[in-house]
């Protein structure tokens, strides 16, 4: 592994944490290890101090049960009765000097610790018993002194010491320390190695969405995170996955919107172009030809341009904004409207006479556009009806008209943009005006649906999720209810 390399690695979060893991829980166990081993030394501490006051006690008791004995004998007595543990030694010195010895069995022997005899020979006859600690280069002592005084002033001072080699009881404590200290070693090794694998299987989610994030920046749309588990991670490649489709349906609508764009541009612009270099300035007819060919074709761009301006932001907030309603004045407007766009027999066979929260300047754009339709592939003298309806929570507007009708191959695709059928063939238009509709449905939170048989006509359904709102007029009183009508011939 190359220095950036690992560099990198070090940097990583599966790192971090499996760093960060180790070092929290071996701070735990250190705290832990060394707070245990704290205690069990004082615990240690105090045992020997208690095992030396009841080796004391027993030798007062000993020298009281044969204090007819001279001191000699005592101690004598007091060795033969005690027998200390693997980790201390006894001995008994008469003026001074050491006189009797702990039994052979004993490891600890006392007597041949010169520097621990002489410091037992300077101790005072008329001493109290006294527990102390004794360091010398042989060891460290935990050390009682008990004087032996008797009534005779001529009789020899007496003296009985026992002590435990302070190493040897702590060796055992140490041992079982480092036990712990492999033990611990141990268990943070495993807790590294499963906090790595853990980590790398809950983190590998993110890894697939950063080389995916990767491939999406180099420009490929198609690229997708790969999601193999349920849990709260997987979601964020659930949803990231969501986004992408949605980034390359708009790049794609993207694309398809600016080839189609450009090539309903091209044509108008040709035409001009074309007649531009073929007209006469000279010839004054020719002039207002081109001029009025060029004017018309420009018109024609115009409406190219302000029908994709509704559609650019068709999809933002505030495209609609809805008001209370009334839907049955709303069907008498559109209905008014309507009449001016061709000779048709238009009719009304339902309105809808109840207020509701919608964006009465938009549904006027799309119904508009659904008769416009209906006029472009009917014949004059047919029949155009419209109508509107709110049931279960829904607004319903149509148009139905008798004409060409839409081939059943042709209607899925029909609100696309710059869509046309072999029925459109020969109209003006772009086909941006049923797309325009579809997206105003849209935005109120509906959609748009047509049944239609070719030869007989068609049927365009407008369907928005509507709130009623109350059922009063401008001045605050309640409106008047309409009665149903037919529109006018």
């Amino acid at each position: 592994m190359t220095e950036p390399d690992r560099r990198r690695w070090w940097r990583t979060v599966r790192a971090k944490v499996v760093a960060v893991t180790l070092a929290v829980t071996a701070l735990g166990l250190l705290g832990a290890g060394l707070t245990t081993y704290a205690i069990q030394r004082q615990d240690v501490d105090e045992s020997v101090d208690a095992e030396l006051t009841r080796a004391a006690q027993q030798f007062r008791r000993i020298a009281q049960a044969n204090a007819d004995l001279p001191v000699a004998g005592i101690l004598r007595q007091a060795m033969q009765q005690t027998l200390p543990d693997r980790t201390a030694g006894s001995i008994a010195l008469v003026d001074g000097s050491p006189a009797w010895y702990a039994p052979t069995t004993v490891p600890v022997r006392l007597e041949d610790d010169a520097q621990l005899v002489v410091l037992l020979g300077d101790v005072p006859a008329d001493d109290r018993v006294r527990l102390r600690t004794v360091t010398t280069d042989r060891a460290q002592y935990r050390l009682v002194t008990v004087p032996l005084v008797v009534d005779d002033p001529t009789a020899p001072s007496g003296l009985y010491a026992a002590a435990t080699v302070r190493a040897l009881e702590i060796e055992t404590l140490d041992r079982t320390w480092r036990t712990y200290l492999g033990v611990a070693l141990g268990a943070l090794a495993v807790t590294g190695l499963v906090a790595w694998s853990l980590l790398g299987r809950v983190l590998r989610p993110l890894r697939h969405l950063r080389d995916t994030a990767a491939q999406v920046d180099e420009g490929t749309l198609d690229a997708r995170v790969p999601v193999t588990s349920d849990d709260d991670v997987a979601e964020v490649g659930h949803t990231v996955n969501a986004m992408l489709d949605r980034l390359q349906t708009s790049m794609a609508a993207q694309r398809r919107l600016l080839d189609d764009v450009g090539h309903e541009l091209r044509t108008p612009l040709t035409v001009i172009g074309g007649h531009l270099e073929l007209m006469d300035v000279e010839d004054a007819a020719d002039v207002r030809a081109t001029r009025e060919l060029a004017l018309d074709e420009v018109d024609r761009m115009r409406l190219l341009v302000d029908d994709l301006l509704v559609l650019a932001v068709a999809d933002r907030d505030g495209f609609v904004r809805p008001v209370p309603t009334d839907v049955g004045v709303l069907t008498d407007d559109v209905l008014d409207k309507a009449t001016g766009l061709g000779r048709r027999t238009w009719r009304v066979d339902q309105r809808a006479d109840q207020r509701c929260l919608v964006d009465p300047r938009r549904l006027t754009q799309a119904w508009l556009q659904l008769a416009s339709n209906a006029v472009k592939y009917s014949a004059d003298g047919s029949t155009v009806t419209l109508g509107s309806a709110v049931a279960d929570g829904t607004l319903r507007l149509w148009v139905r008209d008798s004409g060409v009708g839409i081939a059943p191959e042709h209607q899925a695709r029909i609100f696309e943009r710059f869509e046309r059928t072999e029925q459109s063939a020969g109209t003006e238009g772009a086909g941006l005006g049923l797309a325009i509709v579809a997206a105003i449905a849209r935005a109120h939170g509906g959609g748009v649906d047509v049944s239609s048989t070719p030869g007989v006509g068609s049927t365009f359904v407008l369907h928005v999720p509507v709130t009623l709102a109350p059922d009063e007029g401008a001045d605050g009183t309640p409106d008047e209810p309409h009665d149903d009508e037919e529109g006018p011939a």
